[in-house]
């Protein structure tokens, strides 16, 4: 009696046992289906966040998107194409994108089809049929892939070649702008250089001028004695009278003078328009075609005008060799040679020493023009901004800041280079590198 008791009492705690065993896994099931609901709210969520995403940087797109299959059929577009084909969205899905597309573009979009697997698509043009008429469309397209890398379709994003052109044309009417805004600066800091050089080109012209002004003097002079003389030959008068007025006027002296006085009015002349000549390359705005020059007769020109109008002595250490050649616009370079001879004496203003260096280098592809001076040389904090735009040191009326600047975009669009460093035992070195022929690739 008492073994059947303890059976039914350990066969009660069994069944007891599974139960508890029972009631614990269905919790745990149940607790699993609670997280995984959880689960799948969270990435409901994040799926319509993503698509709300999606779709509104889609509706802000000016770009027209097309999402299509393999076969052309739309599964996908933005509201830009909806806008431009006047038709709403769900009225296009399920549609063959080639019911838009100009029948003289169809079979050109055809072949791309197949080129796509390959590489993405850029800048294909196509036409399609707008609301208002044909739009010419810039497209690109890329395969779609599904999550095992294979392509299920193409995406397209298209804009208006309409918009690009007006953007092209906006684009190079600013650059025209920006090109003469360039130019008027550029002369601007030339009749600014011009400006300081005028006292020097004054006086360089006053003497040649001087000159031929004395000649012409002499030349009535002698002038009114030949007319006497010849007055007095036309009406007759006899040998020995027209002797004594020949010695009396002294017509032997004026007769070996005139070759001499001709030969002087024309030099005076010819020097006066070599003056003129430089003084009008040197100012003007149009550009002439590049050609050989020679770059000592420009440096000595710059050199002459400036010295002319220098308020202090200045020692020049000429060692430029002759000839020396280069290859560009003399009158561009004469405003580079102007700006920098004209920064390396400004510098020596308060130096103890004023010495101006002129040298140069030459082989058979350029020309290195080298000049120093024995001013104060430039702080670290100016040397990385001397060829900014209207940076200077100058006081203020002295300079524009634009010289530098200019001068080094002449010497770039000669294929040159432009550097200004200190030198080791003070002062600056400015050096210019231009080619002494004919770019290859000009």
């Amino acid at each position: 009696m008492s073994d059947s008791l303890n059976t039914l009492s350990l066969q009660s705690i069994q069944s007891e046992d599974a139960w508890v065993s029972v009631i614990q896994k269905m919790d745990e099931a149940y607790a699993d289906l609670v997280h995984s609901q959880v689960e799948v709210e969270q990435k409901n969520v994040e799926l319509e966040e993503a698509k709300s995403f999606s779709d509104s940087i889609q509706s802000a797109m000016n770009d027209v998107l097309i999402v299509c299959d393999n076969d052309g059929v739309i599964e996908g577009v933005n509201r830009a194409l909806t806008e431009l084909v006047g038709e709403a969205q769900e009225a296009l899905l399920g549609r063959s994108l080639l019911t838009f597309i100009d029948e003289d573009y169809r079979e050109k979009f055809q072949t791309f089809r197949a080129r796509i697997q390959a590489q993405p698509i850029r800048d294909f043009e196509i036409e399609i049929q707008g609301k208002d008429g044909k739009v010419p469309l810039s497209v690109n397209c890329t395969a779609r892939l599904n999550h095992r890398g294979k392509s299920v379709g193409m995406v397209l994003v298209g804009r208006a070649l309409g918009e690009l052109q007006r953007a092209y044309k906006e684009l190079n009417t600013a650059h025209a702008e920006l090109q003469i805004a360039q130019q008027r600066l550029i002369q601007s800091e030339k009749m600014a250089s011009l400006g300081r050089l005028v006292a020097g080109v004054a006086h360089e012209l006053n003497n040649p001028i001087s000159f031929v002004y004395g000649n012409m003097h002499v030349l009535r002079r002698y002038t009114d004695k030949l007319s006497t003389y010849f007055d007095a030959v036309a009406q007759g008068e006899s040998r020995d009278k027209l002797r004594d007025m020949r010695e009396q006027l002294r017509l032997d002296k004026a007769i070996k003078d005139l070759n001499s006085l001709v030969d002087g009015t024309m030099e005076g002349a010819d020097r006066v328009k070599e003056i003129v000549n430089d003084l009008r390359q040197f100012s003007s705005t149009q550009v002439s075609e590049k050609a050989l020059f020679d770059l000592r007769h420009v440096v000595h020109t710059a050199l002459h005008w400036i010295m002319k109008e220098t308020r202090f002595t200045v020692d020049i250490d000429d060692q430029l060799p002759n000839p020396l050649n280069a290859y560009g616009h003399a009158g561009q370079i004469h405003q580079v040679v102007v700006n920098l001879i004209e920064n390396a004496v400004d510098a020596m203003a308060e130096s103890p020493v004023r010495c101006l260096g002129l040298s140069a280098k030459a082989d058979n592809v350029g020309v290195m023009l080298v000049v120093t001076d024995t001013g104060p040389g430039i702080s670290d904090k100016d040397s990385a901004q001397i060829f900014e735009p209207f940076y200077t040191t100058k006081p203020v009326g002295m300079g524009t800041g634009l010289g530098l600047s200019i001068s080094y975009g002449i010497v770039s669009q000669h294929d040159g280079e432009l550097s200004i460093e200190n030198r080791p035992d003070g002062g600056v070195v400015a050096s210019v590198y231009l080619p002494n022929q004919e770019s290859v690739s000009a």
